[in-house]
C-alpha cells in the first residue's frame, strides 16, 4: 500500500528523470497585468454616500505608530513637505497639492486620490515626502495616510503660495492674495452649542481632480461623514484678488437630524471697540471679524457687530430664501490692532451667496465666551426650518468669497464701526451703556442730503435716550450716538439704521446688549 509520502517521493522522481516532459508544457507564460482601475465619475462619490448612510456611522481608526502619537503643537508644526511629496510643481498646471501629516490634534485619516486622465489612484503615504525634523520613525512605517492636504496656487513664472487648506474634521479655510489665513468654513454644522454635545463630521476621503492651466480652478470631491448622517461634496476653487469656493451637497441622513448647519463658518472675536471686557492686553483689538451681515430674502442688509459674552448666546435671523451672509473684517488699519505676529488687519472676509433657493429658515449667529485668540469662538450658518427625515435626502450649493470686501454691499450708505461703553457718570441709575455707530457712504458727501438724514432707533426691552446724530461731507459719513437705559433687563435687542423722506438709506444695524 503506497503512503502519500511514496506518492510525493514517486513524483519528485519522475520529475528529475524526465526534464524534457517539463520542457513540452512550452515557456513559462507572462504575468498578467494588473487591471486597470476603474473610470472615476462623481456620481461615484454620492453611491458612497448613500451607502455609507445605510450603516451604522463607524469612526475611522485614528490611532498613530510612535514616534506620532503624542506629538505636541511644537512638534507637529516642525513637520515639513519635501519637494518629492507636492504635486505638480513642475507641471505648469496652475496649483499644486501638498498632502499634510497625522499628528497632534489631526489624528484622523483623510484617503487622498488624484484624478487623472478620468481614473483615481490612491495617494501613498512616504516618509521621506516629509522633513520630520527629529523624529526619527522606525523602518517599515506603515502607510499612514494624510491628515488633508494644502493648496498652493502656481502661476507661470512664480513661486507657489498657499492659497488654501482643507484639514481637520471638514474644515478649511482659503485666502486671496496678501491675506493672512483666518476665519475658517466647515463642510457641515451639526448640533451646534447642543446641551449634549456638538456632533463633528468629517471628511474620509477626496478626490483631487488633475486641473490645467486654462481651466484656472481646481475641482475636488469629498465624502463625508458623521453619526447622523453621509453626504457627497464637489468643489471647485479659483484663485485670485478674491478666492472663490463653489460647493455643491447632497446630504443623505440615517437619522432625523433637526440641528442642521449649512455653509458654516467660524470666526475669532476676543475684544474690540464694541466690547472691551478682556480689557488687560496690549493690543487695542483682536479679532477677525468685526461682525455679521445678511442680504436677507426681502433684499434688506443687516449689520450685526459680534462680541466676546459673558455667556453663550445665540441669535437667529429669521428669513426664507436668503441672498447672502458672511463674517466680515471692517477694520484694515494695523494701528488698531498692533500685532505684528498675527496681522488681524490682513484677515480675510468670508461670505456666502446661496445657489437657488433655500426656502424658510434662519441665519444663526453663536457667540461664544472666550480668553484666548486661538479660538474661532463666533460661528454662523444657514438652519433649515425643516430638518432632515430619517433616510431622506437634500441637496445645497452656494458660492463662497474669501476676500478684502464682499463682492455685493449694501447700496446706501453702509456701518462702518461700532462703539461701546459705559455712558460718563452712569446715567441717574449709573446702567446705561454709549454706543457710536459711524456710516458712511457717497450720499453724504452732499450737505443737505446729509442733514436730510434720521436715525430711526429702538431698544426692546430697554429705553434710548440722549441721541445725537453729526456727520461730515468730506468723509462722507455720519455718526449716531446714543445711550440705552436697559433698567434691571438682563438682555436688549438694539436697532439703527438712517432714513431720509421716510425712506431707509443705510443697513439695519443690529446688536444684542448683555451685560
Amino acid at each position: 500500500m503506497l503512503q502519500r509520502r511514496d506518492v510525493l517521493m514517486l513524483g519528485v522522481a519522475g520529475l528529475a528523470a524526465s526534464p524534457r516532459a517539463v520542457l513540452a508544457q512550452g515557456p513559462t507564460p507572462a504575468p498578467l497585468a494588473p487591471p486597470a482601475p476603474p473610470a472615476f465619475e462623481a456620481s461615484q462619490v454620492a453611491d458612497a454616500a448613500r451607502a455609507l448612510a445605510a450603516r451604522p456611522f463607524k469612526p475611522p481608526n485614528a490611532d498613530l505608530p510612535e514616534p506620532f502619537a503624542n506629538l505636541s503643537g511644537e512638534q507637529y508644526a516642525a513637520i515639513q513637505n519635501r519637494a518629492s511629496g507636492e504635486l505638480w510643481a513642475d507641471d505648469n498646471l496652475g496649483f499644486v497639492v501638498a498632502p499634510l501629516h497625522r499628528g497632534f490634534v489631526y489624528a484622523s485619516p483623510m484617503k487622498i486620490n488624484i484624478v487623472a486622465d478620468g481614473v483615481a489612484r490612491p495617494l501613498a503615504y512616504r516618509p521621506e515626502d516629509f522633513d520630520l525634523g527629529a523624529l526619527k520613525p522606525p523602518a517599515g512605517l506603515p502607510d499612514m495616510g494624510f491628515s488633508g492636504f494644502q493648496l498652493l496656487v502656481n502661476p507661470p513664472g512664480g513661486e507657489p503660495e498657499p492659497v488654501a487648506v482643507f484639514q481637520g474634521a471638514s474644515f478649511y479655510r482659503a485666502i486671496a492674495r496678501g491675506m493672512t489665513f483666518g476665519a475658517r468654513a466647515r463642510g457641515l454644522a451639526l448640533k451646534v452649542a447642543d446641551t449634549k454635545g456638538e456632533e463633528i463630521p468629517l471628511f474620509r476621503e477626496v478626490w483631487i481632480e488633475r486641473p490645467t492651466l486654462a481651466q484656472g480652478a481646481i475641482v475636488f470631491h469629498a465624502l463625508l461623514d458623521s453619526d447622523s448622517l453621509s453626504g457627497a461634496y464637489r468643489f471647485t476653487l479659483r484663485a485670485g484678488d478674491a478666492t472663490i469656493v463653489d460647493t455643491e451637497c447632497t446630504l443623505f441622513a440615517r437619522v432625523a437630524v433637526d440641528s442642521l448647519g449649512v455653509a458654516p463658518m467660524t470666526a475669532t472675536f476676543l475684544a474690540g471697540p464694541i466690547d472691551r471686557r478682556r480689557s488687560d492686553d496690549a493690543r487695542p483689538a483682536v479679532h477677525d471679524t468685526s461682525g455679521l451681515r445678511i442680504l436677507n430674502g426681502r433684499g434688506e442688509w443687516l449689520w450685526r457687530p459680534v462680541s466676546n459674552r459673558e455667556t453663550l448666546q445665540t441669535s437667529a435671523f429669521v428669513d426664507d430664501n436668503p441672498r447672502g451672509f458672511g463674517f466680515i473684517q471692517l477694520d484694515r488699519d494695523f494701528a488698531h490692532y498692533l500685532d505684528d505676529e498675527n496681522h488681524w488687519e490682513n484677515r480675510p472676509s468670508l461670505w456666502a451667496e446661496p445657489i437657488g433657493d433655500w426656502g424658510p429658515g434662519a441665519v444663526t449667529l453663536i457667540e461664544v465666551p472666550s480668553d484666548s485668540d486661538v479660538n474661532q469662538n463666533m460661528i454662523a450658518y444657514w438652519r433649515p426650518k425643516e430638518g432632515l427625515a430619517a433616510n431622506s435626502e437634500r441637496s445645497f450649493a452656494y458660492r463662497q468669497f474669501w476676500c478684502w470686501s464682499p463682492p455685493a454691499s449694501p447700496p446706501g450708505a453702509r456701518v462702518a464701526w461700532s462703539r461701546g461703553g459705559r455712558t460718563p457718570g452712569g446715567g441717574t441709575n449709573g446702567k446705561r451703556r454709549r454706543f457710536i455707530v459711524q456710516f458712511e457712504g457717497d450720499i453724504f458727501a452732499d450737505e443737505a442730503a446729509l442733514r436730510g438724514v434720521a436715525p430711526n432707533l429702538g431698544a426692546n426691552p430697554g429705553a434710548i435716550v440722549a441721541v445725537r446724530k453729526s456727520g461730515d461731507a468730506g468723509s462722507k459719513s455720519c455718526r449716531v450716538q446714543f445711550d440705552l437705559d436697559p433698567g434691571n433687563e438682563q438682555l436688549c435687542e438694539l436697532r439703527l439704521f438712517l432714513e431720509a423722506g421716510g425712506k431707509p438709506v443705510s443697513d439695519i444695524w443690529l446688536y444684542r446688549w448683555t451685560p
